[in-house]
């Protein structure tokens, strides 16, 4: 008899929650006067989740066809401007070959990246084109190439005294491809570093080191953001755990996908993710 994961279904009815509050405040609810306005949170909450969600099954499934044991979704809620730190699985077993390695590391960006972009397509279609002076002193979101390709197709060209007013929707998405490119960045056990380690080998260790002291260089001259994702990654440890069986050679499917989420990497990386206009 399996066992029932409640630790997991707690953690994700609180994620519920606290992403439903954030998303509600977005709308301008005043949640403490007025709780039953919480419900003005679903197109973000769920929108997010279900970006979350498949991402991080993409994994589960991922491992289970690969034989190995990992755990089903912990998500992560937290007093942010999302709600939430996101969420992770736990592997409690080796991976094998690099071709696991590839199928386990791609299948959660890949699959959040999908799920992201429809996200995103759909919001800005909800979206507004205001004037720059009704966001002064608001969260401005840096774009990424791919966002910008985006926008522009689905609104048109922003004229420069206007800014686009997101909708709930769009910011989730927005969020899910900010998401997708972090994981994606190869360093350590991040789901670059899992891809990376397959073509590189312990080389990835060397690699690992310098883009932390990229991402310590960007934090001081453009978002201190990834300062703190530089300690956090030094924290969690620059190297990867072997496969057992290395000398199994990577299939041209997987080197395509390998190459694949390195292109969605830099058509979702932001230098500067957020800043206040």
């Amino acid at each position: 008899m399996k066992k029932i994961p409640f630790l997991q279904i707690v953690l994700f009815i609180l994620t519920m929650l606290s992403t439903l509050f954030v998303g509600a405040m977005q709308t301008g609810a005043d949640i403490l006067k007025d709780p039953w306005k919480i419900y003005y949170g679903l197109p973000f909450a769920l929108t997010l989740m279900i970006i979350l969600l498949t991402h991080e099954l993409s994994h589960y499934f991922a491992s289970k066809k690969h034989g190995v044991n990992a755990t089903l979704p912990y998500f992560i809620p937290a007093p942010t401007i999302i709600g939430t730190f996101g969420a992770f699985i736990k592997m409690k077993s080796p991976i094998v070959t690099r071709k696991a390695l590839i199928d386990i590391g791609a299948s959660g960006p890949i699959a959040g990246f999908i799920v992201s972009v429809i996200a995103v397509m759909i919001g800005l279609h909800l979206s507004k084109i205001v004037p720059v002076a009704e966001t002064k002193g608001a969260l401005t979101l840096g774009d990424s190439i791919l966002f910008s390709f985006l926008a522009q197709t689905v609104l048109g060209v922003t004229p420069a005294d206007s800014d686009i007013l997101l909708n709930p929707v769009a910011f989730a998405g927005w969020i899910g491809l900010f998401v997708t490119s972090m994981n994606l960045i190869p360093v350590g056990q991040l789901d670059g570093g899992h891809i990376a380690f397959a073509f590189l080998g312990e080389k990835q260790t060397r690699l690992s080191f310098i883009l932390v002291l990229v991402m310590s260089l960007l934090g001081v001259l453009l978002w201190e953001g990834w300062i703190i994702w530089a300690v956090l990654l030094l924290v969690l440890g620059l190297r990867h755990p072997p496969v057992i069986s290395w000398e199994v050679p990577l299939d041209k499917r997987r080197k395509v996908i390998g190459w694949l989420t390195f292109v969605i990497f830099i058509l979702t990386f932001i230098p500067v993710p957020f800043r206040i206009l």
